[in-house]
């Protein structure tokens, strides 16, 4: 699929608010509003459009600590990691999960209401799997959160 001018506008005001009519969109775009949903369409079935949610917030929902954990295991086989993966996913306050390369294995960024929450979490962690060593940061500022990505980068 050609990804245009005209789409990624569309993708641009999508992702900043997924609320915005379609109406509204096409007119932003220069388009009427049949042919501007059927583009959001194709965009959603190419997959460029993943899912459309609503972002909360984490202070009004008491989990407005924001802890990045960084792992190293001494165990690297299949098995291990399907165990740790399973044990991670049903986390719920982990909210994303990364393999590294590097000296950080695995990277999890994990939202509580506090360190007691977060101790939770960990002693979940160290129970259910075998880590090397758990290291645990704290966030005292958020400067920058976005799930915009850039769209400068999709060829024509």
């Amino acid at each position: 699929m050609i990804v245009d001018r005209i789409d990624r506008a569309i993708l641009a005001i999508l992702q900043d608010d997924a609320s915005i009519p379609v109406a509204d969109i096409a007119e932003s775009v220069g388009l009427s509003a049949t042919p501007c949903w059927r583009r959001i369409q194709r965009l959603e079935a190419d997959g460029y459009i993943v899912k459309r949610v609503a972002l909360l917030s984490a202070d009004k929902l008491n989990v407005g600590v924001t802890v990045f954990v960084s792992m190293k295991t001494s165990q690297h086989n299949r098995e291990w990691f399907e165990r740790f993966k399973a044990v991670v996913l049903n986390i719920p306050e982990v909210v994303e999960f990364y393999r590294l390369s590097g000296q950080t294995d695995y990277l999890l960024r994990v939202v509580v209401s506090d360190i007691a929450g977060y101790d939770a979490v960990y002693q979940e962690l160290i129970r259910n799997t075998q880590l090397f060593d758990v290291s645990s940061s704290f966030a005292m500022e958020t400067i920058k959160l976005t799930t915009a990505l850039p769209l400068g980068h999709i060829a024509e």
